[in-house]
């Protein structure tokens, strides 16, 4: 993931004229805070912070809470933050922060005490105008309640944006848990309404059904029929059928069963990688990164990825894809609803405010909107991808004074 960001930001300050001392700043880390979080049982994790750049305002971003998190990840989602931010007009900077463990192996005391450890080290480099973390993989409102309860006790602060992601009774935001799916349909929307298909049927499928993947395919349901949704995979399974599969379906099966395979009815049950091998229109990656490599790029059939993961296609696959004509919505701009939603919580805590949800989809339609209508603008007068002029629209972002 970390080659493949520092990739296209070279790729982009190269198609800018840039020069390589300033592509390399571009590149550069403010910050990296790395330390150890030890428990009172004795127990100790590896913890990180990034801080990659405040160029265009506090630094934002995820804490994820899972085994493999280590500094390279950290540091290329800090990075990534820090262009989506940009590519979406948002006045933030990005950051990313971790803790290598799992949290199922955990109580929820121990949990809490990671939590408020995590906030114990950082609290001089964080704040509401320093530095805004969110929740992220593994971690969720009550993770993020248990940090914002230690700010306020070591700072005093109250206004609850020192954190986002919070539960809607300790500040936070509504429309938030659909913001990232939401988001993805609103780009994917935007980019077919560019190219005069959006009345047009399509196909697609959804690699990771969690919350992303999930909301993703709900929200088209209700506000695209003319897409159909035939494919979809979690850790256990490929579900298929060439006759459509209900998103609402898919979810409750999920909520009750813990898993896609235990969906019973006519449908195929595959291998979960056989997932990005479906033949549709449209695959939404929504898993984790490197999900397409050139180990499998050749099996690709879709003519556009949405990018709902971090970085699901490398850089080499990107490439190949590119060449054969398909269409990546970069993750800077297809998952960017999160950020877009944290900055409109992080707004409405400073002005003492709660809006309602119409407000707040309203609000990220017309960021994403702006953000594909630009990126689509650079593309067709550059003449080069849509991955590719997403970085650089950030990258010109990030320049100005």
């Amino acid at each position: 993931m970390l080659e493949t960001t520092f990739a296209l930001i070279r790729r982009a300050g190269q198609q800018l004229g840039l020069d390589d001392k300033t592509i390399e700043q571009l590149i550069a880390t403010d910050k990296e805070h790395i330390f150890e979080i030890a428990l009172e049982n004795g127990k100790t994790f590896k913890a990180y912070r990034v801080q990659h750049s405040n160029r265009r305002g506090p630094y934002k971003g995820g804490i994820r809470f899972h085994p493999d998190v280590n500094l390279d990840e950290v540091r290329a989602l800090a990075t990534l933050m820090s262009f989506k931010t940009a590519a979406v007009g948002l006045p933030l900077g990005g950051g990313k922060g971790g803790v290598a463990v799992n949290p199922r192996e955990l109580s929820d005391d121990e949990l809490r005490e990671i939590s408020r450890k995590f906030v114990e080290f950082l609290q001089p480099h964080i704040g509401p105008d320093k530095d805004v973390p969110a929740p992220d993989v593994n971690t969720n409102a009550q993770i993020v309640d248990w940090m914002v309860e230690k700010y306020e006790e070591m700072t005093g602060d109250s206004s609850k944006a020192s954190f986002t992601g919070k539960s809607l009774d300790k500040g936070g935001s509504e429309g938030r848990e659909a913001a990232t799916g939401r988001g993805g349909v609103f780009a994917l929307r935007e980019l077919l309404d560019h190219q005069g298909k959006l009345g047009n049927k399509l196909t697609y499928a959804v690699q990771g059904w969690g919350n992303v993947g999930s909301f993703f395919a709900t929200v088209s349901e209700t506000n695209h029929p003319q897409w159909q949704l035939v494919a979809a995979s979690d850790s256990s399974a490929t579900v298929y059928s060439k006759d459509g599969l209900s998103a609402r379906e898919l979810d409750k099966v999920k909520k009750e069963q813990g898993k896609l395979a235990a969906l019973n009815g006519d449908v195929e049950i595959l291998n979960s990688e056989d997932l990005v091998t479906q033949d549709v229109d449209v695959l939404v990656m929504a898993a984790l990164g490197d999900a397409i490599t050139e180990v499998n790029m050749d099996k690709v059939r879709a003519k556009y990825i949405v990018e709902l993961a971090n970085a699901p296609v490398n850089d080499k696959a990107e490439a190949y894809l590119t060449k054969k004509g398909v269409q990546i919505i970069p993750d800077i701009i297809a998952n960017a609803g999160g950020v877009i939603v944290s900055y409109l919580e992080w707004l409405q805590n400073k002005q003492g405010e709660h809006w309602p949800e119409t407000k707040v989809n309203g609000q990220l339609e017309t960021y994403i909107a702006d953000a594909v209508k630009a990126m689509y603008d650079t593309a067709q007068s550059r003449n080069i991808s849509l991955k590719e002029a997403a970085f650089i629209n950030a990258v010109q972002q990030l320049l100005k004074d």
